[in-house]
């Protein structure tokens, strides 16, 4: 990920979120029954569920722009709790790189980035109400705070904290047009670009995800 800059105040949207924002759950099972509609059961899909065995979301196979770039980030964001899924808290913050990489590190760097991208840019929340939990965004920031850990650190703790940043990343992106621009850093692009963006900076870490699971406990799979 490039590292995110200290976000301006912004202006938010003049279109206010949905009263009731979908949730990350509710999104899954939505995308799954799109799937169902739109598969072709010649394709090799499952097109009677429209999710993968684990129980992630397929992204829609003819589903118009936005559908699709949701559907890929819902389900990446799916993969990364699939994959980190049943890991005891000593499997989440062995270094098995040899760097400050753990699973529990980037779980914890996933969520605040789900933060800073939808809260700060998109939402344009001040950079003190963001609610950054674990990036330092002081004056003069660590930028491997969020690998650091402490003693028992949990990785279910930030399992659930990643899902709980996707939930208001989700409130933030209702609602919302892919051509709107957002400034909250101060520096304007779409809503598009972030989407686009999110998709590759989660699968960047997906991948990363890949390698420690696999030299932790022998894992594999997509």
């Amino acid at each position: 990920m490039s590292d995110p800059v200290h976000p301006a105040a912004g202006t938010p949207s003049d279109q206010a979120p949905a009263e009731q924002p979908e949730s990350f759950d509710d999104l899954m099972d939505r995308l799954a029954a799109e799937q169902q509609d739109e598969d072709d059961p010649a394709s090799g899909t499952d097109a009677e569920e429209g999710l993968e065995a684990d129980g992630r979301p397929e992204p829609p196979l003819r589903g118009d722009e936005a559908a699709t770039l949701d559907g890929f980030l819902a389900f990446l964001r799916a993969t990364v709790l699939v994959k980190t899924a049943g890991l005891t808290d000593e499997q989440g913050a062995r270094p098995v790189l040899g760097t400050l990489t753990t699973v529990t590190g980037l779980l914890r760097h996933l969520a605040d980035v789900e933060r800073y991208w939808f809260r700060a840019v998109v939402g344009g929340v001040p950079e003190s109400e963001v609610g950054y939990r674990w990036m330092d965004v002081s004056e003069n920031p660590d930028r491997d705070a969020e690998f650091r850990l402490e003693d028992g650190a949990s990785v279910e703790e930030a399992r659930t904290d990643y899902r709980e940043a996707c939930e208001g990343s989700l409130a933030q992106r209702a609602q919302r047009d892919l051509h709107e621009e957002v400034r909250g850093t101060g520096e304007p692009r779409t809503l598009r670009w972030v989407l686009t963006h999110m998709i590759e900076e989660t699968a960047r870490h997906v991948g990363h995800l890949d390698v420690l699971t696999e030299l932790i406990d022998g894992r594999t799979g997509e």
